[in-house]
């Protein structure tokens, strides 16, 4: 597993866990991994099921892949003058223009913005406290505040879930 921005494997978190149990230290409250549409299955296979046994706050980091959830980024030459090449040409792939489709279809059906979608999966996902998200102008802003209004489907989350697959 790729070790997160807490530095914890699943293993290490549990055991930190377990310490402050045995000794009565205070424990760790809350999480923050690398999880968003494109970016699942290191969390979802080791750290969720820890998280939520113990009940634990998951606060997700690049939780817009850098932007790529954005549908900003579809080619090589959208990313060709961007400050952001280096960490957005990993998801220029099969699977990652798939999540883009996926993204927006349930865009067009709400007509809402991709991000507003990508960040609203986030939400609805049990387990997950807040995504973190930047914001460089105002109509980015709004697209991270209608996310925390928004509601998606039970076919609209199957659909992105089979899309980032």
């Amino acid at each position: 597993m790729n070790a997160n921005w807490n530095n914890y494997t699943p293993e290490r978190l549990a055991q930190a866990l377990q310490v402050s149990e045995n000794e009565g230290y205070p424990a760790y409250q809350s999480l923050q991994p690398l999880f968003n549409l494109y970016d699942r299955a290191d969390y979802e296979k080791e750290l969720e099921p820890l998280c939520r046994e113990k009940g634990l706050g998951v606060i997700s980091y690049f939780s817009l892949a850098s932007g790529f959830l954005t549908g900003k980024y579809r080619s090589e030459a959208d990313i060709a003058n961007s400050s952001r090449r280096d960490m957005v040409k990993k998801y220029l792939n099969e699977r990652g223009l798939r999540i883009l489709r996926a993204l927006d279809r349930v865009a067009q059906q709400y007509e809402v913005t991709l991000a507003t979608v990508a960040l609203a999966w986030l939400i609805n996902r049990p387990g997950i406290t807040a995504p973190i998200a930047s914001a460089t102008n105002l109509d980015q802003l709004s697209e991270l505040i209608e996310a925390t209004k928004f509601k998606l489907n039970p076919a609209s989350i199957a659909l992105l879930n089979q899309g980032s697959a």
